[in-house]
């Protein structure tokens, strides 16, 4: 038996295409001027009062990129080879998107807010800072029915938490001091960053340099930061980032064949979020036809668990009410998560419209499995498609959900050719 590596993956040519033209550059202008149109529209129409003031920023910092990305293309059709349009100056265009789409509108609004703002955070920034101040004063950051039924109804939406423990962590800081730099959403850019900068670190040691690979990694970063969904969901909420960044980390160690370290990143992300154990789930897969499930068991599923299990001792029942009755829709409020997916439309205007939407859902969950069980993914690109369409046919699916949901889908398939272009799977040859 002898082992001869796959040749290298290729990505769809209609994709291709669009992605490589003018040297990519044309997607990124593209990117950049849609961008400041949906951040100038959220900015006059937007009724949410945080996402105002992040398109009136935000609108800027697109504009100026998509001027800085057109100044590239003239140097290219004028001078091929300038170094203007190398990746170093993509990477720039794209660091000064970042900076000024979401950490600027988030230090603005996260200053406004300790100024005395009240306008200037959606409610997951309140409720995970609130659930660092019960986990440092009582061991727990849910709060129990009876505990949550004694607050004013207008309040009883805020005392829940339906994150995993981890998520209590990033409401900490706040504990300490009411500043700028203790909002939740500076940690949230804080670990996103770190974890985004390790993952592209581990892509691009992994394997021969290649000019399309350290394109497509960068064409992930940005899907990852600048695209509005993320840029816009990240400066005025922002939990979802971190655990969107640890499942990339994630797949870009699957990529480079570490197992076990793609297990704990996974299993970090499962500590803050329900979200990551889908990727978890298939990422165990994955490292089964390795030889190495066990490892990345080990943590995609100890770390969450180990998490869960202060909270399980210090009151059962409150952990139980915030992680499964409130997301389950049995909680004392609803879910203000209600956008007009096919999920949400379904159980909403038909009869029995829950248990439809719940069935489909279970459908394509059995589904899933039964494609893991029969053909487990074999390099990390495949097990970062199913996590993207799977996470996507689930957020179609799910009664109460929202937009923002789809940064999960849209940056994992963005991954895929990064991936792809990173590892090369190898199969057994008769010889």
């Amino acid at each position: 038996m002898t082992a001869t590596p796959d040749p290298e993956p290729r990505r769809p040519s209609r994709w291709s295409a669009l992605d490589t033209a003018a040297g990519g550059l044309a997607l990124d202008l593209g990117l950049y001027a849609v961008s400041a149109l949906f951040a100038a529209v959220t900015a006059v129409t937007s009724t949410l009062p945080p996402h105002r003031p992040w398109g009136a920023i935000a609108a800027v910092g697109y504009l100026v990129a998509a001027l800085a990305v057109a100044g590239q293309l003239l140097l290219r059709r004028r001078h091929a080879d300038a170094p203007a349009v190398g990746p170093t100056a993509r990477w720039a265009v794209t660091g000064f998107a970042w900076a000024t789409t979401t950490l600027l509108p988030l230090i603005v609004e996260s200053w406004q807010r300790a100024s005395g703002r009240t306008d200037r955070a959606q409610e997951e920034v309140v409720v995970v800072e609130h659930a660092g101040a019960r986990l440092a004063e009582h061991g727990t950051p849910y709060l129990g029915h009876d505990a949550i039924a004694a607050l004013p109804p207008g309040e009883q939406l805020l005392g829940y938490t339906p994150y995993q423990p981890g998520m209590a962590l990033f409401g900490l800081p706040r504990t300490v001091v009411d500043a700028w730099w203790t909002d939740a959403r500076v940690w949230f850019a804080l670990v996103t960053a770190v974890t985004l900068a390790l993952a592209v670190v581990t892509l691009r040691r992994t394997g021969a340099p290649t000019g399309r690979r350290d394109a497509a990694v960068l064409r992930g970063v940005q899907a990852a930061t600048v695209l509005p969904v993320c840029a816009l969901t990240l400066a005025t909420g922002g939990d979802d980032l971190p655990v969107l960044a640890l499942c990339l980390l994630a797949l870009a160690l699957a990529a480079a064949d570490r197992p076990g370290r793609a297990g704990v990143a996974v299993g970090l992300a499962g500590a803050l979020k329900l979200f990551a154990w889908p990727v978890a789930v298939v990422l165990i897969c994955w490292a089964a036809t390795r030889r190495a499930g066990l490892r990345t068991a080990a943590g995609a599923l100890g770390l969450p668990a180990a998490a869960l299990l202060p909270a399980l001792l210090v009151d059962r029942d409150a952990l139980v009410e915030n992680v499964l009755r409130f997301p389950l829709g049995h909680g004392l409020v609803t879910s203000p998560a209600q956008s007009p997916f096919p999920g949400h439309l379904i159980a909403t205007a038909l009869p029995a419209g829950r248990v439809v939407a719940a069935a489909l859902l279970v459908a394509v969950g059995v589904a899933i499995a039964v494609r893991l069980l029969r053909r487990p993914p074999r390099t990390a690109a495949t097990t970062a498609l199913i996590c993207g369409y799977g996470l996507l046919a689930a957020i179609a699916l799910m009664p109460s959900t929202r937009f923002g949901y789809l940064l999960y889908p849209l940056a994992l398939l963005v991954w895929v050719p990064a991936l792809a272009l990173t590892e090369r799977p190898v199969r057994p040859e008769v010889g």
